[in-house]
């Protein structure tokens, strides 16, 4: 039996708060950030986050939480594989 790559490992939710604060679960790794775009690994694919001055609040790397706070103008998935080493497996090395 093949896995479908749509079942997570981890719970995986985004809640919104007036398009000024985002909470991701279910991070994995941080490819990269800037004030611009924040881009997040998850289980279910690349997440990433466009907008205007956006910063990491929050990164709880234990349970793959993540908090980005700013003017967010985008969400939006991509299937591709990730790519390991992003910010996080840089940081804990």
């Amino acid at each position: 039996m093949t896995e479908d790559k749509k079942f997570t490992q981890s719970p995986h939710n985004l809640i919104m708060e007036e398009r000024r604060s985002l909470t991701v679960t279910g991070v994995t790794d941080i490819e990269r950030f800037d004030e611009e775009e924040v881009v997040v690994c998850t289980d279910l694919g690349e997440l990433s986050i466009r907008g205007e001055g956006l910063h990491l609040n929050k990164i709880d790397v234990a349970d793959g939480e993540l908090l980005v706070e700013g003017e967010i103008d985008a969400l939006s998935y991509s299937d591709k594989e990730p790519v390991r080493g992003g910010f996080l497996s840089k940081l804990f090395r």
